[in-house]
């Protein structure tokens, strides 16, 4: 298949209703979905359990963020794994157009642009106008674990996150080291956009 997408949640399920809500809305398949409940003591695995996902897997212990993420991503195999957080909002085409960007400019990385803080604004009306103002702007060099599209080649070439649960959320920058010393390129695309709500499943 040509992607997968996989989040990590610990409580917080209005969040994840917010951001499963949204793909709805937009059309992401949730059969493609995978998502990985660390332990949560809320609503969040009955919430799941309601949902056509292509997968979810209940850990009897929060194993973190770096174990979380390679257990969805190995659950459903893609040319493209999409790892995001659960307090976001996603855009139309969101995932088309991230992945047709990494296409374009030839990288194997690849994060959305993002809007952070409350949602105070009509993000789908900024989203579509931001897209269209910006589709061929790309910052090179830049990435962020929000979101990234990781081709099939980097967990080959660098392997996985790191699977440490007392990491704390530092997976994501030991990752980023690890494609830095492989010299493997990333951008931020303007022509994909996330509301980010900010650090919500972090600070879970």
């Amino acid at each position: 298949a040509k992607y997968s997408i996989t989040f990590a949640c610990h409580n917080s399920v209005e969040y994840t209703k917010k951001c499963i809500n949204s793909m709805i809305v937009h059309g992401t398949p949730l059969d493609r979905l995978i998502v990985v409940d660390n332990q949560s003591t809320d609503e969040t695995r009955d919430y799941l359990d309601s949902l056509p996902l292509g997968g979810r897997i209940f850990n009897q212990y929060n194993l973190g963020c770096g174990t979380a993420w390679n257990q969805g991503v190995l659950a459903l195999q893609s040319e493209w794994s999409i790892i995001m957080n659960n307090d976001v909002l996603v855009s139309s085409c969101w995932i088309e157009n991230l992945i047709q960007a990494a296409e374009n400019l030839n990288l194997k990385v690849i994060s959305p642009a993002l809007i952070e803080g409350p949602l105070d604004y009509d993000f789908d009306s900024f989203s579509h106008n931001a897209k269209q103002r910006m589709r061929n702007v790309n910052r090179l060099a830049s990435k962020h674990a929000v979101c990234l599209a990781v081709h099939e080649s980097v967990w080959r070439d660098v392997g996985y996150f790191q699977p440490i649960p007392k990491l704390l959320g530092y997976e994501d920058t030991l990752f980023f080291h690890e494609l830095k010393r492989a010299k493997i390129r990333t951008a931020i695309t303007g022509s994909s956009w996330l509301h980010h709500f900010g650090s919500v499943t972090q600070t879970a």
